[in-house]
């Protein structure tokens, strides 16, 4: 359990470091896209290319990891995001909006990586403890993604005394993070032996695949059939896509919405932390309930939260801050609940030697249609306004809570007390 606990603090160290440089970046791409590009339009793209890379870099990765141990992938997720952000500081240099977007591409596989690490985290633990630990990891990232553009100004002025363009200046900050959080993972997580327990951290995918399970090799495809052929698994992939797709969609655009409002810079700066705080903050929360009352059950309160938060979503089309505080906090919560519940059962519906490539998928899936959301929010938001925006978001819902109530309802088979502990040991 110490050799566990060990690994489990380095999945944490890294998790912080990488939600600094993904928040300092990101902060501040839109406002570079602008400026090299000349249009709000090639603005708006900035973030939808760094989401639509986590999902591209999520197979190639996880295939690593399936290969090699966790280890790699995520030092290879973080080593990319590192080549994304000297790209990024080119594209400035040479004025080249399509660099930018390449660089981008290549810093969006930080965040394939740092959702990867939540299966490692899983693996780290026992069943009973799975969905704590793996919370553990995601509330980590809290303190990153809160303190990362707070950092904007300052790297805007260490830019400017550097003598580059001050909107990279935050990216500095990001190259450093990811830097680090490759050093971490790489340095801090080895592969067990027989003889290493109690001697530090290890290699999450070594604790639980190990020798005698060997890891299969699946294209895409025939991972995400795998993971939509099982009922259980089903709805993992089904609640982990639909609530990332409709939170970023929401997210996205609230932002612009507020600015239409006459919000400051400061309040929705202020709302957006909420936001972050229901996302990260109450993780450990989420993931205690999940140990306690089961996956399903808390994918039950995330659609609940997930919808009161789009009824008051759809009702702050006025200058409203408590509307729309407590629409975002749910919505963060919303997410919170659906990732932990949906991540902790698919952690435990897959069989050990499968699981790494149905997981890639997942993450494939989720950040390809979360990319999507984001460019489509757009749309939508000049079409039928915020309200109309909930609307659509809650047509996304639907699939997730059909499935989290159908589940709910089917009784258990006769002598099996865990169907998703039998089922992953069971399956072919």
């Amino acid at each position: 359990m110490d050799v566990r606990r060990s690994g489990l603090g380095v999945l944490v160290v890294s998790q912080l470091l990488a939600g600094l440089g993904v928040a300092s970046g990101v902060a501040v791409g839109g406002l570079l896209a602008e400026q090299l590009s000349g249009t709000v339009v090639v603005a708006g793209l900035a973030q939808t290319s760094s989401v639509l890379g986590a999902g591209l870099w999520a197979i190639p990765l996880a295939r690593l990891a399936g290969r090699r141990g966790r280890r790699w992938g995520l030092g290879c997720g973080y080593a990319l995001a590192v080549l994304g952000t000297l790209l990024v500081l080119g594209s400035a240099a040479l004025g080249s909006v399509v660099l930018l977007f390449v660089g981008l591409a290549a810093f969006g596989a930080s965040t394939a990586a740092g959702l990867q690490a939540r299966f490692a985290a899983a693996e780290l633990t026992t069943a009973a403890y799975r969905a704590r630990a793996l919370s553990v990891v995601l509330w980590a990232t809290t303190l990153g993604s809160v303190l990362g553009p707070n950092l904007s100004e300052v790297g805007a002025r260490l830019g400017e005394r550097l003598g580059i363009e001050p909107l990279t200046g935050p990216y500095l900050f990001s190259l450093v993070a990811f830097t680090a959080a490759a050093l971490t993972v790489s340095l801090g997580l080895r592969p067990a032996s027989p003889d290493a327990a109690g001697e530090g951290p290890v290699d999450p995918a070594a604790v639980d695949v190990g020798a005698a399970v060997p890891v299969v090799q699946l294209g895409f495809r025939v991972a995400l059939r795998l993971g939509l052929a099982d009922p259980l698994t089903r709805l993992a992939v089904v609640a982990i896509t639909c609530s990332h797709t409709v939170m970023v969609g929401v997210m996205v655009m609230t932002p612009l919405h507020m600015g239409h409002l006459g919000f400051s810079l400061d309040l929705v700066g202020l709302v957006i932390s909420i936001h972050i705080f229901g996302m990260y903050g109450a993780s450990p929360v989420m993931g205690w309930l999940t140990d306690r009352i089961s996956a399903v059950g808390v994918l039950l309160v995330g659609v609940v939260l997930f919808a009161a938060a789009l009824v008051l979503a759809a009702m702050a089309d006025e200058p409203s801050m408590l509307l729309i505080s407590l629409a975002l906090g749910l919505l963060g919560l919303g997410w919170s609940a659906g990732m932990i519940g949906g991540s902790t059962l698919l952690a435990s519906s897959v069989t050990p030697e499968a699981k790494v490539s149905v997981q890639g998928a997942t993450d494939a899936v989720m950040n390809v249609a979360a990319a999507a959301s984001s460019a489509v929010s757009g749309l939508v938001l000049g079409w039928a306004g915020y309200p109309g925006l909930a609307v659509v978001a809650a047509v996304v819902l639907v699939p997730m809570a059909v499935l989290a109530v159908r589940t709910a309802l089917r009784p258990p088979r006769p002598g099996t007390p865990e169907p998703a502990a039998q089922r992953s040991s069971t399956r072919a």
